[in-house]
């Protein structure tokens, strides 16, 4: 018995597991359809898990291309009634602005998740940097940002 092209199987750490490996290998013209697709397992909290980590390792492979702005708009249509997946989109946006040096704004940074701020800590933008190391949510955010900026290149 398979589910949408997904071989079924009541477990549900087995299914986490193929849903991986097929967002993993998915072609770039199927993929929205598949995360659609794995939306619809009946254990939300898993599916979701496995399109996040889907998205966090597409992004991150993205960000830095032309390719994110056509990816984004698409992948944000087919998570949009899951506010959590469309937050860390827009966190993922937010992320490519600061680390490219695009138009970004300190309060919207300091808005954002601990997973956002830690990641703009480890990273190369001074001016966003400097912001966690004074604002940064939580102490390990302050400290990387600390870290990085008396040891730049080291993060």
């Amino acid at each position: 018995m398979s589910v949408h092209g997904i071989p079924w199987n009541p477990d549900e750490h087995v299914r986490f597991a193929a849903y991986l490996d097929e967002l993993g290998q998915v072609a770039d013209a199927d993929e929205i359809e598949l995360v659609g697709r794995v939306l619809t397992d009946p254990d939300q909290v898993m599916a979701q898990s496995a399109v996040l980590r889907h998205l966090d390792r597409r992004a991150a492979a993205l960000y830095a291309s032309p390719l994110y702005e056509r990816w984004l708009p698409a992948m944000t249509r087919a998570t949009a009634d899951r506010p959590f997946l469309v937050q860390r989109l827009g966190e993922w946006s937010l992320f490519r602005a600061v680390t490219l040096e695009l138009g970004w704004q300190p309060e919207a940074l300091l808005a954002s998740t601990n997973w956002l701020q830690l990641m703009v800590a480890a990273g190369t933008n001074t001016e966003a940097v400097g912001i966690l190391a004074e604002r940064g949510r939580t102490k390990r955010i302050r400290a990387t940002a600390r870290n990085g900026l008396n040891h730049p290149g080291e993060s």
